[in-house]
């Protein structure tokens, strides 16, 4: 008789357990999302970035001819966009970049513990499971006569063996779970957007750095080159001056002149060598490994045609932008997650066992033991604590709402100030060209006057200033078309696919076939 009930207590634990476990999934599953579920913010209802048509970069016809730009308007961004800028040193470093840097390797870290903590939250839609074994020893005093105590007499001692499995369960009647969910996920998004922002920042910095060292070493060379110039004067004067045709006030002034020049060159090449450092660190080296690859002006060309992608592209596109949608997105969430947590909660759970004075027995008929819980919990009062954090998850997501229209407030702001400049630094270099070619025209009849003891000092004075002037005007103005130009690129937010994710976000950020290194990674829900 014992035996038989020993089966059918296990035959219910069997199959109560289970029942119990499809019906609180079932409520799970016909539970409805508290809150406002997340649209996507339609993209801005205009056609261009500034007023009007866009105009192409123009020049002066008269004027000396430099380099022409066009605007293609609607046209995607490359994924390796620097790759305009013809420079084969400059893709080799973005590469070696990319590859080492140590804040994308944080920014990649920082999706990673996303996914997981997304993945982690997943699992409170499943029961949860749980196994126990504990052994005890007593010592009773005065058992008597009590059962189920073995030994009679003043004192008692037995083992007990109890193993126990639990189950437990919340169905997510109110969405709750969904909600923290879809939070997560969100964050995991923000994430991937902040590798794309690292991403690009990068790779941004490095073109600027690269071009910035070119601009240096270009003002170095006109600096070097108006200082042979004012030493050949100087000789000159000097020459003179043995034989009595100049005074020596002539003489120093013109020694003046060249050691102002010759100042210029320590804060140059100071600036060079911190430049160096940069690049040496944006390519996630220290300084003292140097980096091989050297810049100069004449071996970056400037881009032709320069991509200006439609406004609804750039929403899509820049990775500031798309963060801020995937923060509007986790503040959303986050009201229903605040709105489920005022409403009644259901909670299943299941115990099942057994317990005997020894292992061995405890596998035995007769020692099985099962509990079915289910209990319901609901706030009653809590001094409005519940409904203020709700009212404080709306004010969140109105937040972030306002925080979404000023980012893409500023990002069009940045495409058009990128394009205002890219279109005025045509006519300042050719304005530049200009008065070197003017400035140089200028102290070579001067010279030539010089040595003919035809012009005073001070008009030879004017002209080495004059013209070393509108040399580093112009090597600076060279310098300002090629980074304003890097500087639109990265307004429009530089060309990631849409479609690159992790782990082989690299090889398709760098428009290379995708080798997924591992198996082990996970690609973002």
């Amino acid at each position: 008789m014992k035996q038989a009930a020993g089966r059918i207590r296990r035959a219910r634990t069997r199959y109560l357990v289970p029942a119990a476990l499809q019906v609180a999934i079932a409520l799970s599953a016909a539970s409805c999302a508290v809150g406002p579920n997340f649209v996507r913010p339609a993209a801005p209802d205009v056609a261009g970035y500034v007023p009007g048509k866009l105009q192409s970069p123009t020049s002066e016809r008269s004027g000396p001819r430099v380099a022409a730009q066009h605007f293609v308007t609607g046209e995607d961004i490359s994924a390796r966009w620097w790759a305009a800028f013809k420079s084969k040193p400059l893709n080799d470093l973005i590469k070696d970049s990319v590859d080492h840097n140590p804040n994308l390797q944080a920014a990649e870290a920082a999706i990673k513990v996303a996914q997981f903590n997304a993945q982690a939250q997943r699992g409170l839609f499943y029961p949860q499971l749980t196994g126990n074994s504990t052994s005890a020893d007593y010592l009773i005093s005065n058992p008597g006569q009590v059962p189920p105590i073995p030994t009679p007499g003043p004192q008692s001692q037995y083992t007990l063996v109890t193993n126990q499995l639990t189950v437990t369960f919340v169905p997510d009647i109110w969405g709750a779970n969904l909600r923290a969910v879809q939070n997560l996920d969100a964050v995991t998004e923000q994430q991937l957007f902040q590798l794309e922002a690292a991403y690009l920042s990068l790779t941004s910095n490095v073109v600027t750095a690269a071009i910035q060292e070119a601009s240096l070493r270009g003002q170095l060379e006109a600096t070097k080159r108006i200082i042979a110039i004012e030493r050949n004067l100087l000789g000159i004067l000097k020459r003179q001056f043995d034989a009595g045709q100049v005074a020596q006030a002539d003489v120093l002034a013109q020694d003046a002149a060249l050691a102002q020049a010759e100042q210029l060159l320590p804060p140059l090449e100071k600036q060079l060598a911190q430049q160096r450092d940069l690049l040496t660190a944006l390519a996630g080296r220290l300084s003292a490994d140097e980096i091989a690859q050297k810049f100069e002006l004449a071996y970056l060309k400037l881009p032709a045609n320069l991509p200006v992608s439609l406004p609804s592209t750039l929403v899509n596109q820049r990775p500031d932008v798309r963060a801020a949608e995937a923060n509007m997105h986790s503040a959303s969430a986050q009201v229903g997650v605040a709105i489920a947590a005022r409403l009644p909660n259901i909670e299943l759970s299941a115990n099942g066992g057994s317990t005997a004075y020894n292992i061995a027995q405890s596998f035995a008929p007769g020692t099985g033991f099962y509990t079915l819980v289910a209990s319901t919990t609901a706030p009653i009062f809590d001094g409005f604590t519940l409904y203020n954090k709700q009212k404080a998850a709306e004010a969140a997501l109105e937040q972030a709402e306002a925080q979404y229209r000023s980012t893409v407030i500023a990002a069009f702001q940045n495409v058009a100030d990128a394009l205002r400049a890219v279109q005025t630094d045509a006519r300042a270099a050719q304005a530049s060209v200009r008065a070197e070619v003017t400035a140089k025209a200028s102290l070579d009849i001067v010279q030539k006057q010089l040595d003919a003891g035809q012009v005073n000092q001070l008009a030879v004075l004017n002209a080495q200033q004059t013209y070393l002037t509108a040399s580093l005007s112009r090597v600076q103005a060279e310098a300002n078309r090629l980074a304003d130009t890097a500087a639109l690129f990265m307004a429009l937010g530089g060309g990631w696919p849409a479609s690159c994710s992790t782990p082989v976000w690299r090889q398709c950020a760098m428009g290379e076939e995708p080798v997924v290194a591992s198996s082990d990674q996970h690609q973002p829900q």
